[in-house]
């Protein structure tokens, strides 16, 4: 079974106008969600994709725009709250986080079950736990948990796969969840940030310098959603998405630094003086740096321990970043007048 019409949540993101793109290239019809459509009109030009204006936290507009669709893929998560859970209150109640990574994975699912779609795949993330001291992993892990357990048993997936897509007594969904490290490629917040730094500060005072990652590059992620979207054996799984190699964060500003031709000399600070300057920099007007919460996060390793997608083979990071952070050869220029293009 081939699902033909697939629903994107997050469709205009950075991990999802690569996915849009390639079950386009498939020639399947994909129908994208957003706040703003004129800012996708990349996507707008594909001939099988159709993009909605839609308020994606009104229930009724989600039973609306996933009417005969096969499939929903939901990509939305923010990495910080521009308004806060009370710290009063348990599992990141109330705030941002609470509201698109916990109530929005249950509008989706109650959405998908009253227009009786039984195929989604969620968008987690690597460290995502119920009990983090980090509220972003905390909401992102009991958001992860209600799709989980809205998942139809293994065991049922066979028969399920075989004589189509009808209700199963006590379960709803097939759902495929990914757990992504940190995602690097062009247009990203992550190493992008670190080149600016990098090239405006002769010295960088670094949080966390120790904290492990296992970046993975944008594309094998989508690629990764786009080969379980179909496959059997990835319905009920969860998967840790990861590239080849873990680094240290001060490793990673190291290669930055170097990939751009400006290598400044990096002090790690210690763990109290990381919390203080997390603390500081909440402060800082404009999109924070870095937040306590992501001194939280950081506090445990963002590597991989569980399964792989299936057929997983991610890129190394020395073979991707060099042509998007540094642009001054042939390449990397043509790519970035791609990128800007929404090309």
């Amino acid at each position: 079974m081939k699902f033909k019409n697939i629903c994107v949540l997050g469709g205009s993101g950075f991990v999802g106008a690569n996915i849009v793109r390639m079950l386009a290239a498939q020639g399947r019809n994909v129908r994208v969600l957003t706040r703003n459509r004129e800012r996708s009109k990349d996507l707008i030009v594909l001939p099988t994709v159709d993009v909605i204006d839609a308020d994606i936290h009104d229930p009724a507009q989600l039973k609306l725009h996933f009417g005969g669709m096969d499939a929903v893929i939901n990509l939305v998560g923010i990495l910080h709250e521009k308004n806060p859970g009370r710290v009063d209150l348990p599992s990141a109640r109330r705030g941002d986080f609470q509201r698109i990574h916990i109530e929005l994975p249950r509008k989706v699912i109650n959405a998908c079950v009253e227009n009786g779609i039984q195929r989604v795949l969620h968008m987690s993330a690597l460290g995502a736990s119920g009990t983090s001291d980090s509220a972003y992993q905390r909401s992102k892990g009991i958001g992860e948990a209600l799709v989980r357990e809205a998942g139809l048993p293994h065991s049922d997936n066979e028969n399920w796969y075989l004589n189509g897509p009808k209700f199963v007594h006590g379960a709803s969904l097939y759902t495929t969840i990914f757990r992504p490290s940190v995602i690097f490629g062009r247009g990203d917040s992550f190493l992008t940030l670190f080149a600016g730094l990098c090239k405006t500060f002769p010295v960088l005072p670094l949080a966390n310098a120790q904290a492990r990652f296992q970046p993975v590059w944008v594309e094998d992620v989508a690629h990764a959603f786009v080969n379980a979207l179909d496959n059997i054996n990835s319905f009920g799984q969860t998967y840790d998405v990861c590239g080849p190699k873990v680094y240290t964060l001060a490793e990673l500003v190291e290669f930055t630094g170097t990939t751009i031709g400006h290598s400044p000399r990096i002090m790690p600070l210690c763990n109290k003086l990381s919390y203080l300057q997390a603390w500081a920099m909440e402060y800082k007007p404009g999109k924070p740096l870095m937040t306590r919460d992501n001194y939280y996060a950081m506090q445990v390793d963002n590597v991989c321990a569980g399964n792989p997608p299936p057929d997983f083979k991610p890129a190394g990071l020395e073979a991707i970043v060099p042509e998007y952070l540094n642009d001054t050869n042939p390449r990397g220029r043509y790519e970035g007048f791609r990128h800007r293009a929404g090309r």
